[in-house]
């Protein structure tokens, strides 16, 4: 069992940055891929970014690539996700979410077994 907790969300004006941390607990960190996601109001949950295990393979959906960065410190059990140049549109509560994953593909279309609580984000324009 692996437990996540999410920080770092706010009120942020157009264009500010952001930095939206992951700490995990339980099992050993380090064999787990992660990602995160975001839920608006009124929409479905999209897969944002993920990380792999040994943080060589990284992967962002079209709309934030350029403006987030995903990364994580397996010593701290920490996985970040830095957002630049945000957008009215990121506004959303933003999830990370952890599995079992040794692989460097795939790590957006994976099915994520274990779940933060969420942080929201909201830009204002």
């Amino acid at each position: 069992q692996v437990q996540l907790v999410e920080s770092g969300g706010g009120l942020v004006q157009a264009g500010a940055s952001l930095r939206l941390s992951c700490v995990a607990s339980g099992r050993t960190f380090s064999n787990y891929a992660v990602g995160w996601f975001r839920q608006a109001p009124g929409k479905e949950r999209e897969s944002v970014a993920a990380i792999s295990w040994d943080a060589i393979s990284t992967d962002y959906r079209d709309s934030v690539k350029g403006r987030f960065t995903i990364s994580r410190n397996n010593a701290k059990n920490t996985v970040t996700l830095l957002m630049n140049s945000l957008k009215p549109e990121d506004t959303a509560v933003y999830y990370c979410a952890a599995r079992p994953y040794k692989r460097q593909t795939g790590l957006m279309d994976v099915s994520y077994n274990y779940w933060g609580q969420g942080t929201q984000v909201t830009v204002s324009s």
